[in-house]
């Protein structure tokens, strides 16, 4: 049987949050958009995922610099990062890309690259939610980023009032306080309740209804192979089960799977995965959790999801395709039962996601260097959630040509060559 072949203006390439907001805004733009991936929206990274929608994250996620904290990830038995031996050669000069981008001056330019997304990412979801009908899956409580240690405290409050000068909202808390706030959480020395972000109770779920407005409003979600990209002639080429695509452009937002895609056309962009687990527990209605909880020092979430209460662990550096490793959520997991009474496990294994991330701590949005009508928008780290909405809006600027709502030259793919 012959399938037709499909003409559009652009092709956007993987349907999780990054991909799937990326269309909207270009449908938005006016232009005829095909959204295709090889599962249904929401199946991958953008599912697993904390649920956070972090306007607070105003800096990056930086490699820790100090020789103590360094020293202790060393004996590899911290709950908030764990490494595979085995992989930690291999991603060695990528570790030591990040670890130069994580100097003072460095993060300090990251931060005031990635400070527009931020300020915007709220808004942005908000609009989209909104015409999505998915505004019940959004809550507006911020969240409590807790401390079991006064010195450690201490510090986080005087970083905290370090970004005064941008307008954040948030609490701080003694223990007295956050017992009230909080009473079935034990053992914190006190926390600060940051007021200004969001956080969604089913993310996964919230990816699928922005794209159902996606096709609400005309566009086609098909089923298909990214690897099949190619160029032929003034257009691009992609095979679905439907049918060929041919589009003038092409965006690449497949998230760790991207450079899958963009290396078959010679670019070198590095893009690391750090490994993140998810178990839903059962909470209990006498005891239920208020807010999304940041256990800040052992490195860890706990978030109030539609099914229970989801753990959400920190980074584990091991190969993306290696078998699930449940020593760093066990690790997690077990001091959580000190501070939270959790239920028992919902789900039958963990849930293993892979955070793309880029050593110098902002994204890649724009166009390829070298391939006319070829876009790359991946490379969020664990802010995928977060600026979905906002990236895809300037993406669809820059191929709209209109004038971009911030200078996007901080994300271009030239930077790596």
């Amino acid at each position: 049987m012959d399938f037709p072949t499909i003409d559009c203006q652009t092709v956007v390439l993987g349907a999780g949050i990054i991909g799937v907001c990326s269309a909207l805004h270009l449908q938005a733009a006016g232009q005829r958009v095909v959204l295709l991936d090889r599962d249904e929206p929401g199946a991958g990274t953008s599912h697993g995922n904390a649920g956070l929608i972090e306007r607070s994250s105003i800096v990056p996620y930086a490699f820790p610099r100090e020789w103590s904290r360094l020293a202790r990830y060393a004996l590899n038995r911290q709950s908030s990062m764990r490494f595979s031996p085995a992989w930690l050669p291999k991603i060695a000069p990528w570790l030591f890309q990040y670890w130069q981008n994580s100097s003072p001056a460095n993060l300090a330019s990251a931060s005031r690259a990635m400070l527009p997304l931020i300020e915007r990412c709220v808004s942005e979801h908000d609009r989209l939610a909104e015409a999505s009908g998915m505004t019940s899956l959004i809550r507006a409580k911020g969240w409590i980023e807790f401390y079991r240690d006064q010195a450690e405290f201490d510090l986080a409050v005087a970083d905290a009032r370090s970004y005064d000068r941008h307008g954040l909202r948030y609490e701080v808390l003694d223990a007295s306080q956050l017992r009230d706030r909080e009473p079935h959480l034990s053992g914190a020395m006190g926390a600060i309740h940051w007021l200004d972000p969001k956080s969604v109770i089913d993310p996964g779920a919230l990816v699928r209804g922005y794209a159902a407005l996606f096709v609400e409003r005309g566009g086609l979600l098909l089923k298909g192979d990214a690897r099949s990209l190619c160029q032929h002639d003034d257009s691009w080429q992609v095979e679905t089960r439907e049918g060929l695509v041919r589009a003038q452009n092409a965006v690449v937002a497949l998230g760790p799977q991207s450079t899958e895609v963009t290396a078959r056309f010679g670019y070198r962009i590095p893009l690391g995965i750090k490994r993140g687990y998810h178990m839903h527990y059962a909470a209990n209605p006498d005891e239920p959790l208020q807010h999304s909880i940041i256990d800040a020092q052992a490195g860890y979430v706990l978030a109030p999801m539609a099914r229970g209460i989801r753990l959400t662990t920190g980074v584990e550096l091991a190969a993306p395709d290696a078998p699930i490793n449940e020593i760093q959520l066990r690790r997690c997991e077990a001091i959580a039962r000190t501070l939270y009474p959790l239920g028992e496990r919902l789900d039958a294994e963990p849930w293993l996601g892979r955070r793309p991330c880029l050593p110098d701590m902002r994204p890649v949005i724009g166009p390829a260097t070298s391939h006319k009508g070829l876009w790359f928008n991946f490379g969020h780290a664990h802010h995928g959630l977060t600026l979905g909405p906002v990236t895809g809006r300037l993406l669809a600027e820059m191929m709209s040509d209109a004038k971009p709502f911030t200078d996007p030259a901080p994300y271009s793919p030239d930077r790596f060559g």
